[in-house]
């Protein structure tokens, strides 16, 4: 509608968009609770190598100190998925992070430009995070046939996401090429 014709609605309209546009902002609060969370993460995956170690040293089955590092690894991609979900979230609704007067710059593949990036990102992180804790399970795990099971459960899930992030996507053919 023309703002000429309805001076006072036109106002309420710009008034509204600017209200919306500013709301955007609330997604710093996710972004902060994300970055706490990856802290938490690493923290936790620290704690479990500091309180450990020794017992990597003593003699005991090598799959128990596997188990370790797994749980490591699992702990510390954990971490990292929550700050490329936090990276995502602040450069899609807040604004593209570029720290002047640094040479610091976002790696490239961090870079988000819509929704279908940070979700590619985030499903391959959680493939990834899903392979490690069933080689956990494996390791520490003695019943071949219910082991096989969770493979196959497992693999379903990582085929089914797969699938997703290939043709569950609108707009860009769906997914990463």
């Amino acid at each position: 509608m023309n703002p000429a014709v309805n001076p006072a609605r036109g106002r309420l309209e710009d008034g509204f968009e600017h209200v919306l546009t500013l709301s955007r902002i609330i997604v710093i609060v996710p972004v902060v609770v994300l970055l706490v969370s990856a802290i938490a993460a690493f923290g936790y995956g620290t704690e479990v190598f500091v309180t450990s170690i020794a017992g990597v040293f003593e003699t005991r089955p090598v799959g128990e100190k596997l188990g370790v590092f797994l749980t490591e690894i699992d702990l510390f991609l954990i971490g990292a998925t929550l700050i490329i979900a936090a990276y995502g979230l602040y450069e899609l609704f807040i604004s593209r992070i570029t720290p002047t007067g640094t040479h610091l710059r976002l790696p490239h593949w961090l870079e988000m430009n819509d929704l279908n990036d940070l979700k590619a990102r985030v499903v391959s992180m959680i493939i990834l995070v899903s392979a490690v804790s069933f080689v956990d399970v494996v390791v520490h795990f003695g019943q071949a046939l219910q082991v096989l099971y969770l493979g196959a459960a497992v693999a379903l899930v990582i085929g089914a996401l797969t699938l997703f992030m290939r043709f569950g996507s609108e707009g860009n053919g769906g997914g990463q090429e």
